[in-house]
């Protein structure tokens, strides 16, 4: 028997363990079996907080997905494991964590009628190269962006299983839909790992700032997706990004004990 803590960032949700004793059982089979949304707790992946002895380091995040398998990073993840520290006293408004990408900051920006807002700087972002009608770059996993209209209509879960196994990408790509609004952009995603689209997603979205920035020079950019609303601002020297960071919604949905 163990506590968990159910967070979600704009619709992207997640279990929470706090794994202070590092006991946690991490084999793939019972994290796919708590991820199942009708025999499970249901999520679209499961979050570690381990501590850490690292100098200057609060925590150390790890993120699986919800098939079992330990992923890369997760930026709404990050958030809602940075909004769960605060929570639980582990940081302040100001936090530190180790990635599977590598050193992550955040903060708590302001306390919602549900939640918190959450800013996390993500990782600098260099190797952009163009892919069909769109681009291909990792933002702390590995994205497609493609460009597209009538976004509603577009049948995300197929045209995202053919990208998310074309040869380019052997170990597989997360693949991002974006329509260009008149002040903002909406993107859909289908998740790898998750293997079904998503509600939203961090580095998806972050991806898709980025690419939109390349079309339309910018230094922030307004997002939309079907599970809330995020902001992304960068620093931009050609096609290197640098202090980018994610901010966005996290909200609280309910703790339990769940014995499987």
């Amino acid at each position: 028997m163990f506590t968990f803590y159910k967070y979600h960032g704009a619709g992207n949700d997640f279990i929470i363990i706090h794994n202070s004793s590092l006991d946690f059982n991490d084999n793939p089979d019972y994290i796919r079996t708590l991820c199942q949304r009708r025999t499970g707790i249901g999520a679209d992946g499961l979050i570690l907080i381990n501590p850490t002895q690292k100098q200057g380091v609060d925590f150390k995040m790890r993120y699986f997905n919800a098939d079992g398998y330990e992923g890369s990073m997760c930026g709404n993840g990050g958030r809602c494991a940075l909004a769960f520290a605060h929570k639980r006293g582990v940081v302040k408004e100001k936090g530190v964590f180790m990635g599977m990408d590598g050193i992550h900051k955040g903060f708590i920006i302001k306390e919602l009628e549900n939640g918190v807002e959450v800013s996390l700087h993500m990782i600098d972002v260099a190797d952009i190269v163009a892919f069909e009608d769109g681009y291909f770059l990792n933002t702390g996993s590995p994205h497609v962006v493609k460009f597209v209209d009538d976004i509603h209509r577009l049948d995300v879960i197929s045209e995202g299983k053919r990208i998310r196994h074309h040869s380019n990408f052997p170990q597989g790509s997360n693949v991002n839909f974006v329509e260009i609004k008149e002040d903002y952009i909406f993107v859909r995603t289908f998740e790898r790992g998750v293997e079904d689209e998503t509600l939203s997603c961090g580095t998806g979205v972050t991806a898709a700032s980025l690419a939109y920035s390349l079309l339309h020079p910018c230094l922030d950019v307004k997002v939309k997706t079907r599970g809330g609303h995020f902001k992304v601002s960068f620093l931009k020297d050609n096609n290197n990004f640098k202090n980018i960071m994610l901010e966005g919604p996290v909200c609280f949905v309910f703790e339990g004990i769940i014995n499987i």
